[in-house]
Protein backbone atom coordinates (compact mmCIF):
# COMPACT_ATOMS: atom_id res chain seq x y z
CA UNK A 1 0.00 0.00 0.00
CA UNK A 2 2.38 2.41 0.81
CA UNK A 3 5.05 2.14 -2.03
CA UNK A 4 1.70 2.38 -4.18
CA UNK A 5 1.34 5.46 -2.71
CA UNK A 6 5.28 6.59 -2.86
CA UNK A 7 5.19 5.26 -6.85
CA UNK A 8 1.91 7.63 -7.58
CA UNK A 9 3.95 9.98 -5.85
CA UNK A 10 6.45 10.00 -7.76
CA UNK A 11 4.35 9.80 -11.29
CA UNK A 12 2.53 12.76 -10.67
CA UNK A 13 5.81 15.32 -10.02
CA UNK A 14 6.12 17.53 -12.89
CA UNK A 15 7.78 20.38 -12.27
CA UNK A 16 7.02 23.84 -14.46
CA UNK A 17 10.33 24.78 -15.49
CA UNK A 18 9.86 27.83 -18.30
CA UNK A 19 11.18 29.26 -16.39
CA UNK A 20 17.46 1.00 2.12
CA UNK A 21 20.99 2.48 3.36
CA UNK A 22 21.38 2.38 7.10
CA UNK A 23 24.28 4.86 8.06
CA UNK A 24 27.55 2.85 8.65
CA UNK A 25 28.17 1.38 12.32
CA UNK A 26 31.49 0.87 13.30
CA UNK A 27 32.17 -2.58 14.33
CA UNK A 28 32.03 -3.21 18.00
CA UNK A 29 34.23 -5.35 20.35
CA UNK A 30 31.89 -6.49 22.74
CA UNK A 31 32.00 -5.37 26.27
CA UNK A 32 29.56 -5.11 29.01
CA UNK A 33 28.90 -2.23 31.09
CA UNK A 34 28.70 -3.35 34.76
CA UNK A 35 25.08 -1.85 34.99
CA UNK A 36 22.49 -1.08 31.92
CA UNK A 37 22.59 2.24 31.52
CA UNK A 38 19.42 4.10 32.42
CA UNK A 39 16.97 6.29 29.67
CA UNK A 40 19.13 7.88 27.07
CA UNK A 41 18.54 10.97 25.35
CA UNK A 42 17.06 14.21 25.56
CA UNK A 43 14.38 16.03 27.34
CA UNK A 44 12.03 16.37 24.29
CA UNK A 45 11.44 12.60 24.88
CA UNK A 46 8.08 11.79 23.46
CA UNK A 47 7.17 8.39 25.15
CA UNK A 48 8.35 4.84 26.02
CA UNK A 49 8.49 2.06 23.38
CA UNK A 50 8.23 -1.62 23.76
CA UNK A 51 10.13 -3.59 21.31
CA UNK A 52 9.56 -7.52 20.86
CA UNK A 53 12.43 -9.44 19.56
CA UNK A 54 12.18 -13.20 17.59
CA UNK A 55 15.06 -14.82 15.99
CA UNK A 56 14.68 -17.59 13.06
CA UNK A 57 17.17 -20.13 11.87
CA UNK A 58 19.80 -18.81 13.98
CA UNK A 59 23.22 -20.85 14.32
CA UNK A 60 23.89 -23.76 15.92
CA UNK A 61 26.48 -23.34 17.89
CA UNK A 62 26.38 -26.52 20.53
CA UNK A 63 27.17 -29.96 19.94
CA UNK A 64 24.86 -32.50 21.41
CA UNK A 65 22.00 -29.91 21.69
CA UNK A 66 20.45 -26.80 19.81
CA UNK A 67 21.82 -23.40 20.86
CA UNK A 68 20.90 -21.45 23.95
CA UNK A 69 19.95 -18.30 22.08
CA UNK A 70 19.69 -14.55 24.19
CA UNK A 71 19.50 -11.05 22.58
CA UNK A 72 21.50 -8.07 23.85
CA UNK A 73 19.94 -4.66 23.01
CA UNK A 74 22.77 -1.82 22.52
CA UNK A 75 22.69 2.05 22.00
CA UNK A 76 25.27 4.16 20.71
CA UNK A 77 25.58 6.86 22.86
CA UNK A 78 28.64 9.62 22.04
CA UNK A 79 30.23 7.39 19.31
CA UNK A 80 29.98 4.12 21.66
CA UNK A 81 27.79 1.10 21.78
CA UNK A 82 26.02 0.92 25.50
CA UNK A 83 24.37 -2.16 26.57
CA UNK A 84 21.08 -1.38 27.77
CA UNK A 85 19.23 -4.78 28.48
CA UNK A 86 19.15 -8.59 27.49
CA UNK A 87 16.77 -11.13 27.44
CA UNK A 88 15.89 -14.12 29.22
CA UNK A 89 17.68 -17.71 27.43
CA UNK A 90 15.57 -19.44 25.49
CA UNK A 91 16.80 -23.67 26.23
CA UNK A 92 17.67 -25.58 23.41
CA UNK A 93 15.39 -23.55 20.40
CA UNK A 94 16.80 -22.40 17.08
CA UNK A 95 13.45 -20.32 16.85
CA UNK A 96 13.13 -18.25 19.53
CA UNK A 97 10.22 -15.84 20.65
CA UNK A 98 11.77 -14.10 23.93
CA UNK A 99 9.03 -13.06 26.67
CA UNK A 100 11.74 -10.56 27.82
CA UNK A 101 10.63 -7.06 26.27
CA UNK A 102 13.12 -3.83 25.70
CA UNK A 103 11.75 -0.62 26.52
CA UNK A 104 13.57 2.59 25.28
CA UNK A 105 12.69 5.80 25.64
CA UNK A 106 11.93 7.39 21.64
CA UNK A 107 12.95 11.22 20.73
CA UNK A 108 11.88 11.60 17.13
CA UNK A 109 14.31 14.48 16.29
CA UNK A 110 17.26 12.18 17.40
CA UNK A 111 19.04 9.11 15.04
CA UNK A 112 18.60 6.34 17.83
CA UNK A 113 21.17 3.51 16.56
CA UNK A 114 20.42 0.32 18.13
CA UNK A 115 22.07 -3.09 17.90
CA UNK A 116 20.35 -6.44 18.43
CA UNK A 117 23.11 -8.69 19.03
CA UNK A 118 22.05 -12.72 19.58
CA UNK A 119 24.90 -14.81 21.91
CA UNK A 120 24.55 -18.46 22.54
CA UNK A 121 24.51 -18.68 26.36
CA UNK A 122 27.62 -21.51 27.54
CA UNK A 123 27.96 -20.36 31.20
CA UNK A 124 26.51 -18.13 33.72
CA UNK A 125 29.35 -15.38 32.79
CA UNK A 126 27.79 -11.81 32.12
CA UNK A 127 30.86 -11.54 30.22
CA UNK A 128 29.39 -11.59 26.45
CA UNK A 129 33.05 -12.79 24.98
CA UNK A 130 32.30 -16.00 27.15
CA UNK A 131 29.18 -17.16 25.10
CA UNK A 132 29.04 -17.72 21.23
CA UNK A 133 28.19 -14.96 19.00
CA UNK A 134 25.23 -15.82 16.42
CA UNK A 135 24.85 -12.36 14.50
CA UNK A 136 23.57 -9.09 14.93
CA UNK A 137 21.60 -6.48 13.35
CA UNK A 138 21.96 -2.39 13.94
CA UNK A 139 19.04 0.06 12.62
CA UNK A 140 17.87 3.05 14.37
CA UNK A 141 14.64 3.36 16.33
CA UNK A 142 12.95 5.10 13.77
CA UNK A 143 13.01 2.80 11.16
CA UNK A 144 11.74 -0.26 13.72
CA UNK A 145 8.49 2.41 14.53
CA UNK A 146 8.12 3.58 11.09
CA UNK A 147 7.78 0.16 9.43
CA UNK A 148 6.06 -1.17 13.40
CA UNK A 149 7.77 -4.80 12.57
CA UNK A 150 10.57 -5.24 10.45
CA UNK A 151 12.43 -9.20 9.35
CA UNK A 152 15.99 -8.66 8.69
CA UNK A 153 19.09 -10.81 8.21
CA UNK A 154 21.86 -11.59 11.30
CA UNK A 155 25.28 -10.80 9.95
CA UNK A 156 28.44 -12.06 11.37
CA UNK A 157 31.07 -9.67 12.62
CA UNK A 158 32.54 -9.83 8.81
CA UNK A 159 29.23 -8.42 7.48
CA UNK A 160 28.16 -11.75 5.75
CA UNK A 161 25.15 -13.73 6.98
CA UNK A 162 25.20 -15.67 10.01
CA UNK A 163 23.44 -18.58 7.90
CA UNK A 164 20.17 -18.68 7.28
CA UNK A 165 19.32 -16.43 10.48
CA UNK A 166 17.08 -13.41 10.85
CA UNK A 167 15.63 -11.34 13.39
CA UNK A 168 12.65 -9.92 13.49
CA UNK A 169 11.40 -6.82 15.56
CA UNK A 170 8.53 -5.05 16.83
CA UNK A 171 6.92 -1.93 18.38
CA UNK A 172 4.61 -0.96 20.68
CA UNK A 173 3.93 2.28 22.19
CA UNK A 174 3.31 1.92 26.13
CA UNK A 175 1.42 4.45 26.87
CA UNK A 176 -2.62 4.26 27.65
CA UNK A 177 -3.63 7.25 25.34
CA UNK A 178 -7.72 7.21 26.64
CA UNK A 179 -9.20 10.16 28.37
CA UNK A 180 -12.82 10.20 29.36
CA UNK A 181 -14.96 13.37 29.28
CA UNK A 182 -17.77 13.92 31.66
CA UNK A 183 -20.40 16.26 32.17
CA UNK A 184 -21.83 16.07 35.77
CA UNK A 185 -24.96 17.97 37.42
CA UNK A 186 -26.82 17.63 40.55
CA UNK A 187 -30.37 18.01 41.88
CA UNK A 188 -31.59 19.26 45.35
CA UNK A 189 -28.63 19.01 47.02
CA UNK A 190 -28.56 19.44 50.68
CA UNK A 191 -28.85 23.20 51.65
CA UNK A 192 -25.96 24.20 53.70
CA UNK A 193 -25.80 27.94 53.79
CA UNK A 194 -27.39 29.56 56.54
CA UNK A 195 -28.47 32.54 54.40
CA UNK A 196 -28.62 31.06 50.65
CA UNK A 197 -28.09 28.09 49.14
CA UNK A 198 -24.94 25.99 48.75
CA UNK A 199 -21.57 26.50 46.26
CA UNK A 200 -21.07 23.21 45.36
CA UNK A 201 -18.24 21.22 44.01
CA UNK A 202 -17.45 17.85 43.35
CA UNK A 203 -13.87 15.88 43.77
CA UNK A 204 -12.68 12.46 42.57
CA UNK A 205 -10.85 9.50 44.12
CA UNK A 206 -9.17 6.59 42.63
CA UNK A 207 -8.05 4.02 45.44
CA UNK A 208 -3.99 4.83 46.11
CA UNK A 209 -1.80 2.34 46.55
CA UNK A 210 -1.80 2.67 50.11
CA UNK A 211 -5.24 1.95 50.40
CA UNK A 212 -6.37 5.53 51.00
CA UNK A 213 -8.13 7.78 48.97
CA UNK A 214 -6.26 9.88 46.44
CA UNK A 215 -7.90 12.80 44.77
CA UNK A 216 -7.31 12.88 40.75
CA UNK A 217 -10.28 15.98 40.44
CA UNK A 218 -12.02 18.82 41.36
CA UNK A 219 -14.72 20.65 39.34
CA UNK A 220 -15.15 23.96 39.65
CA UNK A 221 -17.41 25.99 42.08
CA UNK A 222 -20.90 26.65 41.08
CA UNK A 223 -22.19 29.23 42.97
CA UNK A 224 -25.80 29.73 44.94
CA UNK A 225 -27.65 26.65 43.52
CA UNK A 226 -28.67 23.30 44.73
CA UNK A 227 -29.01 22.30 41.15
CA UNK A 228 -25.88 22.80 39.97
CA UNK A 229 -24.79 22.09 36.10
CA UNK A 230 -21.17 21.85 36.08
CA UNK A 231 -18.50 22.40 32.62
CA UNK A 232 -17.61 19.42 30.93
CA UNK A 233 -14.28 17.97 31.76
CA UNK A 234 -11.39 15.60 30.30
CA UNK A 235 -8.62 13.75 32.47
CA UNK A 236 -6.31 10.98 31.62
CA UNK A 237 -8.25 7.53 31.78
CA UNK A 238 -5.05 6.42 33.94
CA UNK A 239 -5.04 9.42 35.97
CA UNK A 240 -9.03 8.68 37.02
CA UNK A 241 -9.20 4.78 37.55
CA UNK A 242 -5.67 3.63 36.03
CA UNK A 243 -6.94 2.73 33.09
CA UNK A 244 -9.11 -0.08 34.43
CA UNK A 245 -12.54 1.22 34.12
CA UNK A 246 -14.36 -1.68 36.61
CA UNK A 247 -12.08 0.31 39.43
CA UNK A 248 -14.29 1.94 41.87
CA UNK A 249 -13.59 5.58 42.17
CA UNK A 250 -15.41 7.50 44.63
CA UNK A 251 -17.09 10.85 43.84
CA UNK A 252 -17.48 13.79 46.86
CA UNK A 253 -19.62 16.50 47.32
CA UNK A 254 -18.80 19.71 49.14
CA UNK A 255 -20.44 23.19 49.60
CA UNK A 256 -17.50 26.00 49.05
CA UNK A 257 -16.47 27.90 51.89
CA UNK A 258 -14.19 30.81 51.55
CA UNK A 259 -11.83 30.19 54.79
CA UNK A 260 -11.61 26.72 53.23
CA UNK A 261 -13.61 24.92 56.15
CA UNK A 262 -16.00 23.27 53.07
CA UNK A 263 -19.11 21.63 54.28
CA UNK A 264 -19.34 17.43 53.29
CA UNK A 265 -22.63 17.05 51.38
CA UNK A 266 -22.61 13.68 50.32
CA UNK A 267 -20.60 10.78 48.01
CA UNK A 268 -21.09 7.83 45.83
CA UNK A 269 -18.97 5.31 44.50
CA UNK A 270 -18.96 4.37 41.08
CA UNK A 271 -17.18 3.17 38.21
CA UNK A 272 -15.78 4.59 34.49
CA UNK A 273 -18.27 1.46 33.47
CA UNK A 274 -20.73 2.56 34.88
CA UNK A 275 -20.99 6.11 33.97
CA UNK A 276 -20.68 5.12 30.74
CA UNK A 277 -23.66 3.92 30.54
CA UNK A 278 -25.43 7.25 30.55
CA UNK A 279 -26.22 8.53 26.90
CA UNK A 280 -27.32 12.30 26.22
CA UNK A 281 -30.80 11.30 26.09
CA UNK A 282 -30.93 9.09 28.93
CA UNK A 283 -28.42 10.46 32.16
CA UNK A 284 -27.21 8.03 34.91
CA UNK A 285 -28.49 9.20 38.09
CA UNK A 286 -26.73 8.61 41.53
CA UNK A 287 -27.66 9.18 44.98
CA UNK A 288 -25.60 11.23 46.84
CA UNK A 289 -25.14 9.60 50.72
CA UNK A 290 -23.74 11.59 53.93
CA UNK A 291 -23.20 8.46 56.10
CA UNK A 292 -23.78 10.15 59.49
CA UNK A 293 -27.68 11.83 58.66
CA UNK A 294 -28.07 8.48 56.86
CA UNK A 295 -26.68 6.98 60.30
CA UNK A 296 -28.82 9.38 62.64
CA UNK A 297 -32.22 9.89 60.60
CA UNK A 298 -34.53 7.05 59.88
CA UNK A 299 -36.17 8.23 57.09
CA UNK A 300 -33.20 9.66 55.15
CA UNK A 301 -33.14 8.87 51.63
CA UNK A 302 -29.98 11.23 50.08
CA UNK A 303 -28.60 14.30 50.25
CA UNK A 304 -29.43 15.08 46.87
CA UNK A 305 -28.68 13.42 43.50
CA UNK A 306 -25.49 13.44 41.22
CA UNK A 307 -26.27 13.48 37.50
CA UNK A 308 -23.63 11.93 34.87
CA UNK A 309 -25.01 13.79 31.96
CA UNK A 310 -22.57 12.22 29.46
CA UNK A 311 -19.27 10.04 30.10
CA UNK A 312 -17.21 9.20 26.42
CA UNK A 313 -14.01 7.37 26.78
CA UNK A 314 -12.00 8.65 23.49
CA UNK A 315 -8.37 8.09 22.57
CA UNK A 316 -5.49 10.80 22.50
CA UNK A 317 -3.89 10.13 19.70
CA UNK A 318 0.21 10.59 19.95
CA UNK A 319 2.76 11.21 17.38
CA UNK A 320 4.08 8.20 17.17
CA UNK A 321 0.32 6.19 17.18
CA UNK A 322 -0.23 7.46 14.05
CA UNK A 323 3.83 6.99 12.65
CA UNK A 324 2.97 3.19 13.77
CA UNK A 325 -0.81 3.24 11.99
CA UNK A 326 1.41 4.15 8.52
CA UNK A 327 1.57 7.30 8.39
CA UNK A 328 4.54 8.49 6.16
CA UNK A 329 6.65 11.33 6.43
CA UNK A 330 7.08 13.03 3.15
CA UNK A 331 10.47 15.11 2.69
CA UNK A 332 11.13 18.02 -0.12
CA UNK A 333 14.11 20.00 -0.01
CA UNK A 334 14.85 23.31 -1.22
CA UNK A 335 17.89 25.17 -1.69
CA UNK A 336 18.45 28.68 -2.45
CA UNK A 337 21.10 29.20 -5.24
CA UNK A 338 20.42 33.15 -5.49
CA UNK A 339 23.79 35.70 -5.94
CA UNK A 340 24.13 36.62 -2.76
CA UNK A 341 25.88 33.59 -1.63
CA UNK A 342 28.73 34.31 -3.40
CA UNK A 343 30.29 31.65 -6.21
CA UNK A 344 30.73 28.58 -5.29
CA UNK A 345 34.11 28.53 -6.37
CA UNK A 346 35.23 30.92 -3.81
CA UNK A 347 35.66 30.02 -0.33
CA UNK A 348 33.86 32.87 0.88
CA UNK A 349 30.47 31.40 -1.16
CA UNK A 350 27.74 29.59 1.45
CA UNK A 351 27.90 27.03 -1.53
CA UNK A 352 31.61 26.80 -1.27
CA UNK A 353 32.62 22.95 -0.30
CA UNK A 354 35.37 22.67 1.81
CA UNK A 355 37.96 20.19 1.89
CA UNK A 356 35.89 18.13 4.45
CA UNK A 357 33.29 18.35 1.50
CA UNK A 358 30.77 19.77 3.37
CA UNK A 359 29.24 23.31 3.83
CA UNK A 360 26.30 24.77 5.53
CA UNK A 361 23.63 23.88 2.73
CA UNK A 362 25.05 20.06 3.31
CA UNK A 363 25.06 20.21 6.93
CA UNK A 364 21.65 21.28 7.50
CA UNK A 365 20.19 18.45 4.68
CA UNK A 366 22.14 15.98 6.58
CA UNK A 367 20.83 16.81 10.35
CA UNK A 368 17.20 16.99 9.12
CA UNK A 369 17.43 14.38 6.28
CA UNK A 370 19.06 11.60 8.21
CA UNK A 371 16.28 11.89 10.85
CA UNK A 372 13.40 12.42 8.71
CA UNK A 373 14.11 9.45 5.82
CA UNK A 374 13.85 6.95 8.19
CA UNK A 375 9.86 7.66 7.86
CA UNK A 376 9.36 7.24 4.34
CA UNK A 377 9.14 3.79 2.67
CA UNK A 378 10.79 4.03 0.03
CA UNK A 379 13.65 7.28 0.62
CA UNK A 380 12.75 9.10 -2.86
CA UNK A 381 13.14 13.26 -1.90
CA UNK A 382 12.47 15.46 -4.57
CA UNK A 383 15.08 18.34 -4.24
CA UNK A 384 14.53 21.43 -5.84
CA UNK A 385 16.42 24.76 -6.35
CA UNK A 386 14.91 28.43 -7.05
CA UNK A 387 16.81 31.88 -7.61
CA UNK A 388 18.95 30.35 -10.46
CA UNK A 389 19.71 30.88 -14.19
CA UNK A 390 19.32 27.68 -15.75
CA UNK A 391 21.07 25.80 -19.13
CA UNK A 392 20.50 26.19 -22.13
CA UNK A 393 18.39 29.88 -22.28
CA UNK A 394 19.75 30.76 -18.53
CA UNK A 395 16.02 31.78 -17.59
CA UNK A 396 16.13 32.14 -14.13
CA UNK A 397 13.65 29.48 -12.11
CA UNK A 398 12.17 29.53 -8.56
CA UNK A 399 11.54 25.52 -8.53
CA UNK A 400 13.62 23.66 -10.58
CA UNK A 401 14.60 20.01 -9.76
CA UNK A 402 18.55 19.94 -8.64
CA UNK A 403 18.95 16.92 -10.94
CA UNK A 404 17.45 18.52 -14.29
CA UNK A 405 14.80 15.94 -14.33
CA UNK A 406 11.84 17.93 -14.25
CA UNK A 407 9.47 15.02 -14.61
CA UNK A 408 11.44 12.85 -11.82
CA UNK A 409 13.23 15.37 -9.16
CA UNK A 410 13.67 12.92 -6.49
CA UNK A 411 16.51 11.64 -5.16
CA UNK A 412 17.65 8.24 -3.75
CA UNK A 413 17.80 9.08 0.20
CA UNK A 414 19.43 11.85 1.63
CA UNK A 415 22.87 10.62 -0.19
CA UNK A 416 21.34 11.15 -3.42
CA UNK A 417 20.31 14.85 -2.71
CA UNK A 418 23.85 15.75 -1.54
CA UNK A 419 24.78 14.69 -4.89
CA UNK A 420 22.45 15.95 -6.88
CA UNK A 421 23.37 19.11 -4.79
CA UNK A 422 26.91 18.81 -5.52
CA UNK A 423 26.58 17.72 -9.34
CA UNK A 424 24.84 20.74 -10.38
CA UNK A 425 26.47 23.36 -8.69
CA UNK A 426 28.84 23.91 -12.23
CA UNK A 427 26.10 24.16 -14.19
CA UNK A 428 23.91 26.73 -12.75
CA UNK A 429 24.24 30.40 -12.51
CA UNK A 430 23.29 32.11 -9.21
CA UNK A 431 20.87 34.90 -9.35
CA UNK A 432 17.50 36.11 -7.94
CA UNK A 433 15.07 37.44 -6.01
CA UNK A 434 14.74 35.33 -3.31
CA UNK A 435 10.97 33.80 -3.71
CA UNK A 436 9.92 31.70 -1.69
CA UNK A 437 6.05 31.05 -2.68
CA UNK A 438 6.82 28.99 -5.48
CA UNK A 439 8.55 25.62 -3.90
CA UNK A 440 5.47 26.17 -0.56
CA UNK A 441 2.64 26.32 -3.20
CA UNK A 442 4.17 23.26 -5.33
CA UNK A 443 4.62 21.25 -2.12
CA UNK A 444 1.20 22.41 -1.00
CA UNK A 445 -0.27 21.24 -4.26
CA UNK A 446 0.67 17.56 -2.82
CA UNK A 447 0.08 17.69 0.49
CA UNK A 448 -3.66 19.11 -1.30
CA UNK A 449 -3.71 16.01 -2.84
CA UNK A 450 -3.19 14.04 -0.11
CA UNK A 451 -6.40 15.41 1.60
CA UNK A 452 -8.65 13.58 -0.84
CA UNK A 453 -7.96 10.69 1.00
CA UNK A 454 -9.22 11.36 4.58
CA UNK A 455 -6.60 9.42 6.47
CA UNK A 456 -3.89 9.83 8.22
CA UNK A 457 -1.47 8.39 5.97
CA UNK A 458 0.97 11.27 4.90
CA UNK A 459 2.34 14.17 6.17
CA UNK A 460 4.56 16.62 3.69
CA UNK A 461 7.95 18.59 5.38
CA UNK A 462 9.32 21.00 3.34
CA UNK A 463 12.96 22.24 4.41
CA UNK A 464 13.93 25.77 2.85
CA UNK A 465 18.12 26.79 3.26
CA UNK A 466 18.29 30.35 2.70
CA UNK A 467 20.85 33.09 3.17
CA UNK A 468 18.51 36.09 3.13
CA UNK A 469 15.69 38.14 3.29
CA UNK A 470 12.77 36.78 1.45
CA UNK A 471 11.72 38.91 -1.95
CA UNK A 472 7.79 38.01 -1.85
CA UNK A 473 6.64 38.40 1.58
CA UNK A 474 3.29 39.05 0.50
CA UNK A 475 3.17 35.85 -1.63
CA UNK A 476 5.28 33.84 0.63
CA UNK A 477 2.68 34.72 3.88
CA UNK A 478 -0.16 34.10 1.55
CA UNK A 479 1.01 30.81 0.68
CA UNK A 480 2.50 29.99 4.37
CA UNK A 481 -1.47 30.57 5.58
CA UNK A 482 -2.75 28.53 3.16
CA UNK A 483 -0.76 25.72 3.98
CA UNK A 484 -1.73 25.35 7.61
CA UNK A 485 -4.82 23.96 6.23
CA UNK A 486 -2.95 20.98 4.75
CA UNK A 487 -0.90 18.22 6.45
CA UNK A 488 1.78 19.81 5.64
CA UNK A 489 5.34 21.95 7.95
CA UNK A 490 7.79 24.33 6.57
CA UNK A 491 11.28 24.10 8.20
CA UNK A 492 13.48 26.95 7.37
CA UNK A 493 17.63 27.15 8.44
CA UNK A 494 18.80 30.62 7.86
CA UNK A 495 23.03 30.25 6.77
CA UNK A 496 25.42 32.35 6.58
CA UNK A 497 25.01 36.42 8.45
CA UNK A 498 22.32 38.20 6.90
CA UNK A 499 19.17 39.63 9.00
CA UNK A 500 16.58 36.71 9.68
CA UNK A 501 14.03 38.96 11.19
CA UNK A 502 11.36 38.09 8.55
CA UNK A 503 12.24 34.20 8.68
CA UNK A 504 10.91 34.94 12.71
CA UNK A 505 8.26 36.84 11.55
CA UNK A 506 7.05 33.58 9.26
CA UNK A 507 7.65 31.65 12.62
CA UNK A 508 4.47 32.20 14.62
CA UNK A 509 5.82 31.21 17.90
CA UNK A 510 5.22 34.46 19.46
CA UNK A 511 2.24 36.02 17.33
CA UNK A 512 -0.51 34.26 14.84
CA UNK A 513 0.56 34.65 10.89
CA UNK A 514 -2.08 36.48 8.50
CA UNK A 515 -1.97 36.53 4.82
CA UNK A 516 -2.10 40.16 3.29
CA UNK A 517 -5.77 39.41 3.05
CA UNK A 518 -6.22 39.60 6.56
CA UNK A 519 -6.56 35.77 6.78
CA UNK A 520 -4.60 33.98 9.59
CA UNK A 521 -2.90 30.75 9.71
CA UNK A 522 -5.15 28.14 11.22
CA UNK A 523 -1.85 26.60 12.99
CA UNK A 524 1.90 27.41 13.14
CA UNK A 525 3.51 25.34 10.44
CA UNK A 526 7.23 26.94 10.30
CA UNK A 527 10.05 26.64 12.48
CA UNK A 528 12.55 28.65 11.58
CA UNK A 529 16.38 28.37 13.35
CA UNK A 530 19.63 30.30 11.96
CA UNK A 531 22.44 27.89 10.89
CA UNK A 532 24.90 30.11 12.88
CA UNK A 533 23.81 29.47 16.54
CA UNK A 534 24.98 25.94 15.71
CA UNK A 535 28.03 26.35 13.83
CA UNK A 536 30.10 25.45 17.38
CA UNK A 537 27.73 22.52 18.32
CA UNK A 538 27.48 18.99 17.72
CA UNK A 539 25.90 18.06 14.45
CA UNK A 540 22.71 16.96 16.42
CA UNK A 541 21.71 19.84 18.30
CA UNK A 542 20.45 21.34 14.91
CA UNK A 543 17.69 18.47 14.28
CA UNK A 544 16.84 18.19 17.53
CA UNK A 545 15.89 22.22 17.33
CA UNK A 546 14.47 22.10 14.35
CA UNK A 547 12.47 19.02 14.67
CA UNK A 548 10.89 19.24 18.07
CA UNK A 549 8.01 20.97 16.86
CA UNK A 550 7.02 18.34 14.43
CA UNK A 551 5.71 15.76 16.01
CA UNK A 552 2.85 18.31 17.90
CA UNK A 553 2.30 19.71 14.02
CA UNK A 554 1.37 16.18 13.33
CA UNK A 555 -0.83 15.70 16.02
CA UNK A 556 -2.52 18.78 15.54
CA UNK A 557 -3.52 18.74 12.39
CA UNK A 558 -4.71 15.18 11.95
CA UNK A 559 -6.95 15.90 15.42
CA UNK A 560 -8.11 19.31 13.83
CA UNK A 561 -9.49 16.96 10.61
CA UNK A 562 -10.47 14.17 13.18
CA UNK A 563 -8.48 11.81 11.13
CA UNK A 564 -7.58 8.67 13.72
CA UNK A 565 -4.18 6.71 12.86
CA UNK A 566 -4.73 3.77 9.78
CA UNK A 567 -6.08 1.04 11.98
CA UNK A 568 -6.03 2.13 15.18
CA UNK A 569 -8.18 0.49 17.85
CA UNK A 570 -12.03 1.92 19.22
CA UNK A 571 -11.25 3.33 22.80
Amino acid sequence: MRGEENKKRRRDWNIDDDRQELLPLESMAYTVTPTPVGPVGSQYCVCKVELSVCGQNLLDRDVTSKSDPFCVLFMEVNGKWMELDRTETAVNNLNPAFAKKFIVDYHFEEVQKLKFALFDQDKSSMQLYEHDFLGEFSCTLGMIVSSKKITRTLLLGNGKPAGKGMITIAAQELSDNRVITLSMAGRKLDKKDLFGKSDPFLEFYKPGDDGKWMLVHRTEVIKYTLDPVWKPFTVPLVSLCDGDVEKLIKVMCYDYDSDGGHDFIGEFQTSVARMCEAQDAFPLELECINPKKQKKKKNYKNSGIIIVKSCKVTRDFSFLDYILGGCQLMFTVGIDFTASNGNPRDPSSLHYINPMGTNEYLSAIWAVGQIIQDYDSDKMFPALGFGAQLPPDWKVSHEFAINFNPTNPFCSGVEGIVQAYSACLPHIRFYGPTNFSPIVNHVARFAAQATQEEAASQYFILLIITDGVISDMDETRHAVVQASKLPMSIIIVGVGNADFAAMEFLDGDSRVLRSYTGEEAVRDIVQFVPFRDFRNAPKETLAKAVLAELPQQVVQYFKHQNLPPINSEPA
